[in-house]
């Protein structure tokens, strides 16, 4: 089967400043599909203060994460080939994901097959 845990934006915002990425590929949308709520891991917590940056290595395995969560669309995506037939909330979660991790989204992945791509 094919899953996913929450994203972890702290650690993705960091690899797309690292990598210097203008524009980076969101997989595996269609598995959040039966979710009421989505988790996404917002900050982490660390030495009891809440932190948007990521960790020095040596303290990674102390930060906690921070989970919030975002509204689900509670239908079926994988046939979906286009930004606009997307539910709402799905081109919602994915534009705070834009927006939380400073890099535009511009493809979207909606199942296992090649074709199964919405490009923004």
């Amino acid at each position: 089967p094919r899953r996913v845990g929450p994203i972890d934006l702290v650690a993705t915002r960091y690899g797309v400043e690292v990598q210097g990425a203008t524009n980076i590929a969101l997989t595996k949308l269609d598995i959040l599909s039966y979710m009421d709520k989505i988790p996404v891991c917002a900050h982490y917590e660390l030495d009891g203060q809440q932190t948007d940056e990521f960790p020095f290595p040596v303290c990674l395995q102390d930060a906690k994460p921070v989970i919030e969560y975002v509204d689900g669309w509670k239908c079926d995506i994988s046939k979906v080939r286009s930004w606009d037939e997307l539910p709402e909330n799905a081109r919602n979660y994915v534009e705070y994901v834009e927006r939380a991790i400073g890099c535009h989204i511009g493809y979207v992945s909606v199942g296992a097959e090649r074709d199964s791509l919405i490009i923004r």
